[in-house]
């Protein structure tokens, strides 16, 4: 069983950057790795998605594309997010997601893993 821990969690002024970072206790090659926030009574949403493999993709939400950047570094076992020009609205529980896609009985199956978070707080 994968742990995820985040780190970087901080409180910052509206325009800030903040790094994240996620790391896991075994290797995460084989890992797609996901950003998800959860702000105070709302859902918890993604955030950034990076796939496995040689040349891995990364997709973003539309409300941080072009602000965030997700990186990831197999040889750490970590995933990171970097935060710029950041808004009120980012403010919000950061989770790390680690999910292996494979087949089981000849059916797909997923086994994903989370962290327990770290907060991020964007106040003036």
């Amino acid at each position: 069983q994968v742990q995820l821990v985040e780190s970087g969690g901080d409180s910052v002024q509206p325009g800030g950057s903040l790094k994240l970072s996620c790391t896991a206790s075994e290797s995460i090659d084989i890992y797609d790795m996901s950003w998800y926030r959860q702000a105070p009574g709302k859902q918890r949403d993604v955030v950034a998605t990076i796939t496995s493999g040689r040349n891995p993709t990364t997709t973003y939400a539309p409300s941080v594309k072009g602000r965030f950047t997700m990186s990831r570094d197999n040889a750490k076992n970590s995933v990171y997010l970097q935060m710029n020009n950041l808004e009120p609205e980012d403010t919000a529980v950061y989770y790390c997601r680690a999910v292996r896609h494979r087949i089981v009985l000849g059916r797909p199956k997923d086994f994903e893993f989370w962290g327990r978070g770290t907060q991020a707080m964007v106040s003036s």
